[in-house]
């Protein structure tokens, strides 16, 4: 990539048209031919008339996740100002995102702005909450893997290796081992509280959360799978006591909250605000700390709409 076209951005639907090319970009821009790998495409309705006007279609593609399949497309060498306009022409239901494609190089592309609507292969990787635990029904994460296998038994899987107690200094060094045999395309990691409570190791502590992430995301693309970060998820501090060298604060669990909602936009991953569904609601806790089953409920709720 050339200093004044610094952006790779793949695509396979409208944005490879001239017509298109010379609306948004002022004329044609360098490509080289490029396939994606673990992807379909499946057809989206567009509503925006800006869009259909300069498509001159109502239908476009959007990608799916599909172990096995390939979407041949292209590689474009775009300016900031070349990938500007094309954010501005993509409609909400698309988010710009990370991809590996088959040749090994990184691109961006137009995913599906809600994360788990195109997932297939799901690896749930965190701490107690996301394991489930004071819920005999196994928490949201039990939850969001009966609806997603329900609704294709044959492609969707959901592996839940979540661990209590465990930070994301555990979840990013247990990863790269139990991720290959699961052949993830979608990697949700939801964990972090834990990280806020541990006596301070040094005044940085959110720095260390950021640079977890930073090698979560990194191991998530090795792996040719979508990072969505969740959480984390409202506290009640009053009941929070009882936990050995653990003291969870809502002004720690807060500051993790802004910092991850902070990342995520900043890098480009996706993140699942779990904050509201339990906030200043003490009775769908169990001690404070540990949703109950009808907290687990509510955040599968509110999970599920980034499903559909």
């Amino acid at each position: 990539m050339s200093a004044s076209r610094p952006h790779a951005l793949f695509s396979f639907g409208t944005l490879l048209d001239e017509q298109v090319q010379s609306a948004l970009f002022g004329g044609p821009v360098p490509s080289e031919a490029a396939a994606l790998a673990g992807y379909a495409t499946r057809p989206l309705r567009i509503t925006d008339p800006s869009v259909i006007g300069t498509s001159g279609l109502d239908v476009h593609l959007t990608l799916a996740r599909e172990i096995g399949a390939e979407v041949e497309g292209a590689v474009l060498r775009l300016t900031d100002a070349d990938l500007a306009a094309a954010d501005a022409y993509e409609v909400d239901d698309y988010v710009r995102r990370r991809v590996r494609l088959t040749s090994g190089a990184t691109a961006w592309a137009y995913l599906d702005a809600k994360p788990l609507r195109a997932a297939a292969r799901i690896v749930i990787a965190g701490d107690s909450i996301a394991y489930g635990r004071c819920d005999p029904d196994g928490g949201w994460a039990a939850r969001l893997a009966s609806a997603h296998i329900a609704a294709n038994e044959l492609d969707h899987r959901v592996f839940n290796v979540a661990i209590p107690g465990s930070t994301l200094d555990d979840v990013r060094a247990q990863l790269p081992a139990l991720l290959p045999p699961r052949l993830p395309d979608t990697l949700i990691v939801a964990a972090g509280i834990n990280d806020s409570a541990l006596p301070p190791r040094h005044d940085d502590w959110l720095a260390s959360v950021a640079d977890n992430l930073t090698g979560l995301a990194a191991t998530a693309h090795d792996h040719n799978a979508r990072l969505v970060v969740l959480g984390p998820a409202w506290l009640d501090e009053s009941r929070t006591a009882a936990f050995g060298r653990l003291r969870f604060t809502l002004a720690r669990a807060e500051a993790l909250h802004d910092l991850i909602r902070t990342w995520c936009a900043t890098n480009h991953i996706d993140h699942i605000d779990m904050w509201e569904p339990l906030r200043d609601n003490p009775a769908l806790f169990t001690d404070g700390l540990h949703p109950g089953p009808e907290g687990h409920q509510a955040l599968h709720a509110h999970i599920a709409a980034h499903t559909r």
